[in-house]
C-alpha cells in the first residue's frame, strides 16, 4: 500500500543495457514523463560519453578511438567525457522539483546525492570533491546534471571496475578540478570493488535508504511508451574528424 507520508519513487533497474539506448531512454523520461525516478544499470558495452558541448579533437585520442571502433555518444546534459564498460555501475535520478530537500542547482543537487551515497554505502572517505565523488583523493564517480524549471535529472557513472588500457583513448582534459592536479587516469582513480562486496550490494543498500524518504515501486523496461519528443543524444560519426 502507497504511504502517503512520502512521494512515490519509481525504481527502474537495469543490466548491462547499452549506454546510448540507457541516455536515450533517461531523456525520454525527463522531457515527457513527470514522476520520480531512479534509473539503475550495471555495465554496458564499451563507449566515450562526452557531454553536450564536448569537442572529440579535444578530449580524445581520435586515432585511437577510430582504429578500436570505439563509439563515442554525445549526451544531452553537460558533464566531462568518460569511457564506460561492463565494470561501470550508473544510477540516475530523475526528481521533480519539489521531490527532495535541495534547491534544484548544481551545487545543492551535488551535496544531496554525495550525502546521499555516504548514508547508504558507508565507505571510509567517501566525499564530493568539484563535481566528482571520491574516496580519499581519487575520483570513484562522474556526475553530469541537466536542471530545467519544473524537473531535473542527475545522472552518475561509478567506476565499480575499470581496465586502465581503457583510459588512454582519453585526453587529459583542458578543464580539471583542482584536486587532481595533472594526474594521469592511473593516479587519479579507484575501484569501488576495493571497498564493497558486489554492484548488488551497493544497489539493495541505496534503495535501502531511499525507502526512509520515498514509497518506491518497481517500473519495467519493456512497458514503457513515449509521444513524440526532443531527442538530443546522439552517436557522433567520427568519420569527418
Amino acid at each position: 500500500m502507497m504511504d502517503p507520508k512520502h512521494p512515490t519513487l519509481y525504481w527502474l533497474e537495469l543490466n548491462n543495457v547499452p549506454i546510448l539506448e540507457q541516455l536515450q531512454l533517461e531523456e525520454a523520461l525527463l522531457r515527457t514523463d513527470a514522476r520520480n525516478i531512479c534509473v539503475v544499470n550495471q555495465g554496458s558495452p564499451r563507449a566515450i560519453v562526452m557531454g553536450i558541448s564536448g569537442e572529440p579533437e579535444k578530449l580524445l585520442h581520435l586515432e585511437s578511438v577510430k582504429r578500436d571502433k570505439i563509439p563515442v555518444i554525445k549526451r544531452f546534459s553537460g558533464g566531462g567525457t568518460v569511457i564506460v564498460d561492463e565494470g561501470t555501475l550508473f544510477i540516475s535520478f530523475l526528481f521533480n522539483q519539489n521531490a527532495v530537500n535541495a534547491a534544484p542547482f548544481p551545487e545543492p543537487l551535488l551535496r544531496w546525492s554525495a550525502e546521499l551515497y555516504q548514508a547508504s554505502w558507508k565507505i571510509p572517505e567517501f566525499t564530493l570533491q568539484a563535481q566528482d565523488y571520491t574516496i580519499g583523493p581519487k575520483k570513484c564517480g562522474g556526475n553530469a546534471q541537466y536542471i530545467r524549471k519544473d524537473r531535473w535529472l542527475h545522472h552518475t557513472s561509478f567506476l565499480w571496475d575499470y581496465k586502465e588500457a581503457n583510459m588512454n583513448y582519453l585526453l587529459l582534459p583542458p578543464k580539471r578540478p583542482d584536486y587532481r592536479l595533472d594526474r594521469p587516469h592511473a593516479d587519479f582513480l579507484c575501484r569501488l570493488k576495493d571497498v564493497a562486496a558486489s554492484p548488488q550490494t551497493l544497489i539493495e543498500q541505496l534503495k535501502k535508504e531511499l525507502v526512509k524518504q520515498f514509497y518506491i515501486e518497481e517500473l519495467t523496461f519493456r512497458n514503457l511508451n513515449f509521444p513524440p519528443h526532443r531527442r538530443s543524444t546522439q552517436q557522433l560519426d567520427l568519420g569527418a574528424l
